[in-house]
């Protein structure tokens, strides 16, 4: 059983049945930090539970299909074992300046609307917030307005939003910051803001650092507004970023943070239009503008162009942050690094590439605040395991690996490696490499793939569609 395929299959469940009935021990924690790429650490959750709990906790299983297998799953983790150091690393950092007890806050979307669910976050680990964008805009907004793209199982890879800004009354929304940062001090509560023009940039602004917030987030960035001149149509115009930061910055003492639009060649012009104007960080990056074809999508007969978030998107996220990252000019500004940030491994990535404040969207949309305990923990793990101390001792590691395409080593190759003991037989190697590939393996009524190493390039197309990891990397060497 492949443990990641069986987790895959759990609903994640509120109020898990299977942990319910286990007397002395959470198969649904470990189900979860498995599912989240934490599995080093999932047996912590069922070291304790005798056969009979395990018994108990598959027969309450209330998945559609099958129950989980989590007799087997608990066996295979049990050999896998789990360390306990008996300290973690901490994972405070600065961010602007301003102290965060952790990198992770949810971001400016539907996950921070009001006071309830932010509260819940924060009582939950979430270090901060970015309140959902306040305006004096009238938001009315569509039913229905989300589409999900390559649903598989209890999950998906891509989404599809229609929605705006806070439909809030903004008085409202400042008072609920208001009350956050009252209620907990040590949280970071970040108001996002969109003006129509100058004087309402200013005055939401200033009303915002009355309030309390620790900073304030421009946005820049929304795909789907009503209005033309707002949203994305300013983070396109590197003089509108440049002059709406200009005013914001003279008028308040907080930090003010930019947020970038990823519809757009080059990221670094509006953001270096954001550097000269003084900002204090770049959030990059918001949804992408998308069309999905769903007819469960459609808004009254009608469809619109709107924007793509997900994990489908972190590719791109993590490009313009390496642009950013990578500008000589702006080598100081801080990011804030958003876009498919569903697991700590997703995390790191942002982190290593340079970011030191990490937003979450959609990935609480569909699991929910929980994510956070496996972002926390699988990240204090991986730098307990690697030495680090200190969380920014991380930012940007990545970076001097980053090269330009003519700068990469074209006299070597690493030829692709078969292990037998793992090879299943199934031919996709075969198929791909023949059909995509070079026509470099072989595949005979044995079943066992054979490399042809006088046409194979080493490109590896064989080992990213191999199901079972039965095909590895052999050592660099020079080409014939």
């Amino acid at each position: 059983m492949h443990i990641h395929e069986e987790a895959a299959r759990c609903l994640l469940c509120e109020n898990a049945p299977c942990t319910k009935a286990c007397k002395n021990g959470q198969p649904a924690r470990a189900i979860q930090a498995i599912r989240f790429d934490n599995e080093k650490n999932a047996w912590r959750w069922l070291k304790d539970c005798s056969e009979d709990d395990l018994i108990a906790a598959e027969k309450a299983c209330i998945h559609y299909d099958q129950p989980l297998r989590i007799r087997e799953l608990s066996c295979i983790l049990k050999e896998m074992g789990c360390e306990e150091p008996a300290t973690l690393p901490d994972l405070g950092i600065t961010f602007c300046g301003i102290p965060c007890e952790n990198p992770f806050f949810l971001a400016s979307s539907a996950v921070s609307t009001n006071y309830d669910m932010i509260a819940r976050a924060f009582e939950a680990g979430w270090a901060g917030v970015y309140y959902k964008t306040i305006c004096k805009m009238d938001i009315q907004e569509v039913s229905p307005r989300f589409d999900a793209v390559g649903k598989k199982l209890t999950s998906f890879i891509g989404f599809r939003n229609m929605e705006q800004l806070s439909e809030h009354i903004y008085t409202e929304d400042l008072e609920i910051m208001r009350r956050l940062k009252k209620s907990y001090p040590s949280k970071v509560v970040i108001a996002s803001i969109m003006g129509q023009y100058e004087e309402e940039w200013i005055e939401l602004a200033k009303l915002a650092e009355e309030a309390g917030c620790d900073a304030v987030e421009l946005n820049f960035s929304c795909p789907q507004m009503r209005l033309a001149g707002t949203g994305s149509d300013v983070g396109q115009n590197t003089e509108l970023v440049a002059t709406y930061t200009t005013y914001v910055k003279q008028n308040v003492h907080i930090p003010v943070i930019p947020k970038m639009t990823p519809n757009i060649t080059n990221i670094t012009h509006p953001a270096m239009g954001a550097y000269f104007a003084g900002a204090d960080a770049i959030s990059a990056i918001n949804t992408i503008k998308s069309i999905t074809m769903s007819p469960k999508a459609v808004v009254n007969g009608k469809k619109t162009i709107s924007g793509y978030s997900g994990r489908a998107v972190k590719p791109i996220a993590l490009r313009f942050i390496h642009d950013m990252a990578t500008n000589r000019i702006m080598k100081n500004l801080e990011l804030s690094g958003i876009g498919g940030i569903e697991t700590w491994t997703d995390a790191l990535d942002f982190i290593l590439l340079g970011c030191r404040n990490l937003q979450v969207c959609t990935a609480v949309m569909q699991y929910g605040n929980r994510i956070i305990d496996d972002l926390k923990l699988g990240l204090q793990t991986y730098m307990k395991h690697h030495g680090y101390n200190k969380l920014e001792e991380m930012v940007g590691r990545e970076l001097p690996n980053f090269v330009t395409p003519s700068e990469l080593d074209r006299e070597t190759m690493v030829y692709p490696k078969i292990d037998r003991e793992k090879c299943i037989g199934c031919g996709r190697c075969y198929v791909s490499c023949q059909d995509g590939g070079h026509q470099a393996i072989t595949f005979g009524d044995d079943r066992m793939p054979q490399i042809n190493g006088a046409k194979c390039v080493g490109c590896h197309l064989c080992r990213l569609v191999c199901p079972s990891g039965a095909i590895g990397l052999s050592k660099r060497i020079a080409k014939r």
